[in-house]
């Protein structure tokens, strides 16, 4: 069964342009900081932490009645459990990032139009640009980079269970580098991803990247957020972007589109970029993400 966009409720525990070369990506909402995730929710998405959390609730439960004779009350009884419970919770690692997130995550390719051959026959279509995208909503739509399926005559999407689709350009925001898909054919049960508002993101707030660098993948890359409002500047000069995310999780081109996730694998940014002062196109520990709340809103979506 299929899932509409999903908004998480969850939140975080805390309250000169150099040249850059695209990896082939307006205000920020004010850092309001929200409660903890709660602890149920947290079992849910991550069950491996639930053996752990299961033998501490038993030891709290064997030592409770000879917390009462000390005059708790019930209700403390229970906030002493809760408190043992959320220390021996095992925080989410980057492969329950990526475990959440990668069924969202689709590889985007920009095909070139077909050349006229001999007797009027078409040459095979050649292969342009190649990146990645995530699914925002169940009925098809996905987000990536405009300069993914920029000049491209068809835009072909590959899910993660293998089911193959054609797409097409639904909206477009170049001040961001984003562009918006519908994808035409879907899988049996899509799963969108759920995206978090950026307000609390802090440099040094642990994300993964996702995506098909050089094509391969889906590949999973970890880091932390290195500085927010960030400015690019595209090789050429041309175009800048601002009120990016920054971060060091390895990107390469083919993550151009692809979800920038917290370790609950909630969405918070789109990759845009790295930065590249050499004539290689390789990673040199700087990459960029254009904020959710500005990603969403290309898409028609404002759910912060």
């Amino acid at each position: 069964m299929k899932r509409a966009a999903i908004y998480s409720s969850s939140s975080r525990r805390r309250a000169g342009s150099p040249v850059f070369q695209q990896p082939t990506t307006p205000q920020q909402p004010d850092a309001a900081v929200r409660e903890r995730v709660p602890l149920r929710e947290r079992l849910r998405r991550h069950p491996r932490v639930l053996n752990t959390s299961l033998a501490a609730a038993l030891l709290v439960a064997l030592v409770a009645p000879w917390l009462a004779p000390r005059g708790l009350t019930p209700a403390q009884v229970d906030g002493r459990i809760e408190q043992a419970l959320q220390a021996q919770a095992v925080a989410p690692q980057p492969a329950d990032a990526y475990a959440a997130i990668v069924p969202s995550v689709v590889h985007v390719r920009g095909l070139a139009a077909s050349e006229p051959g001999e007797k009027g026959k078409a040459h095979p279509t050649e292969e342009g640009n190649v990146g990645t995208g995530v699914v925002i909503v169940d009925t098809g739509v996905i987000l990536t980079n405009l300069h993914v399926v920029h000049g491209a005559s068809r835009i072909r999407l590959t899910f993660h269970d293998g089911t193959e689709s054609e797409a097409h350009v639904t909206g477009v925001r170049p001040e961001h580098d984003l562009a918006v898909l519908q994808a035409h054919q879907l899988p049996d049960d899509l799963m969108p991803a759920t995206i978090r508002s950026t307000a609390g993101l802090r440099p040094g707030d642990a994300v993964v990247a996702v995506g098909f660098p050089f094509g391969i993948g889906p590949s999973a890359s970890a880091g932390v957020v290195s500085g927010l409002k960030r400015e690019y500047r595209s090789p050429e000069g041309r175009r800048i972007l601002t009120n990016l995310i920054q971060f060091d999780a390895a990107v390469n081109p083919g993550n151009s589109g692809g979800p920038l996730v917290t370790m609950e694998g909630e969405v918070v940014g789109i990759v845009t970029g790295l930065l590249n002062p050499t004539e290689q196109r390789v990673f040199v520990g700087v990459g960029f993400a254009v904020p959710i709340e500005n990603a969403a809103a290309a898409a028609g979506l404002t759910p912060f």
